[in-house]
């Protein structure tokens, strides 16, 4: 005799809850990064030559994601990598006094750590040498003005290229407001706080959730531009080279490219999306030929190295028994005297 329980169909909120589960993809201490930093281009694919000059200003579109103005100088890999460790580590509220605010208080979010804790994140040596590099990273950070730009592209672009200023929506400001340590030693503390414009997509909830183990085992420099914008779309399995192009500001087929440009620049994706497979990222990766002439571009096709049903191999009832066994205990929790 059978003494299962009768299966029934699972609610529309059952289903959604499942899926959230199972799109976690087993990820290790994920970076809960801001939408518009994983999916934008101002970070160049570079380490060294960047324009430190302070009256550097440029804008960078990814169509139908971002429109960024950044001020201040130009930011490199390890700049974004910096600010995704940050990101990593669990932050809190800390509320000072402020002349200047409205009601005199000023609330933060900050990230109390350690230097070791920090360079653990980002998959670097443990060695003094790096907490200077990193250290004076957070310095060239925190020179920075970020603007948002809301509205379309191409309204824009075009505004800027007259030399207006857009009356759209927009946010600006710093994403680090201040760093402090009490040493440059490996386990000496250090607080980095959060500026005003990370707080808010922080409070907005305007997140994607970043499989970081990746991002920092990547050597490639281009690659590290590509794999935020491929995680952060965990269902989809295909970009197309203009938008890798765009990722790293360039217009594959502006005035200021050509075929051999186009060419080295295909190398470059090749060998990023190479260093995703052994990174551990992608399982295997494709390229597609689409058009014809002079005008071919590539589709690239790839499927993700961390699969969901692999990831979560329990039972759908179990899942939901143990969610439901966690609510009543936190809600007995918080009822106790």
């Amino acid at each position: 005799m059978n003494n299962a329980p009768a299966s029934r169909e699972l609610s529309d909120a059952e289903k959604k809850r499942l899926e959230r589960v199972g799109n976690r993809r087993g990820r290790n201490r994920p970076s809960k990064v801001p939408a518009r930093l994983a999916r934008t281009s101002a970070f160049a694919p570079k380490r060294r030559g960047l324009i430190t000059d302070s009256s550097f200003e440029r804008l960078y579109i990814v169509r139908g994601h971002s429109v960024v103005r950044v001020s201040g100088r130009e930011l490199g890999s390890q700049h974004r990598d910096a600010l995704y460790a940050v990101f990593r580590l669990g932050h809190e509220s800390e509320t000072v006094r402020d002349p200047s605010a409205t009601l005199g208080l000023r609330n933060y979010m900050k990230v109390e750590t350690s230097w070791r804790e920090l360079l653990k994140c980002m998959g670097l040596t443990q060695h003094v040498n790096n907490v200077a590099a990193l250290h004076y990273t957070f310095e060239d950070i925190k020179k920075v003005v970020v603007t948002i730009y809301e509205g379309d592209e191409q309204r824009l672009l075009e505004k800027f290229r007259q030399g207006k200023l857009p009356k759209d929506g927009g946010k600006m400001g710093n994403m680090l407001h201040d760093v402090e340590w009490t040493g440059l030693g490996l386990d000496d503390r250090v607080c980095v706080y959060y500026g005003e414009w990370s707080a808010a997509m922080v409070v907005s909830a305007k997140l994607v959730s970043l499989n970081a183990d990746v991002q920092f085992a990547l050597g490639s420099d281009y690659a590290k531009s590509f794999w935020p914008y491929i995680d952060s779309f965990q269902k989809h399995s295909w970009v197309d080279e203009d938008r890798l192009a765009e990722l790293v500001g360039r217009d594959l087929w502006g005035p200021h490219e050509s075929a051999e440009t186009r060419r080295d620049f295909r190398s470059k994706c090749r060998k990023a999306l190479d260093d995703m497979v052994k990174a551990g990222g992608l399982r295997s990766w494709r390229a597609e030929i689409k058009g014809d002439g002079r005008r071919k571009s590539r589709r690239y096709h790839y499927e993700h190295g961390l699969d969901p049903q692999l990831e979560l191999p329990i039972a759908p009832e179990k899942i939901l028994e143990m969610e439901e066994t966690t609510k009543e205990r936190t809600a007995k929790v918080a009822a106790a005297p």
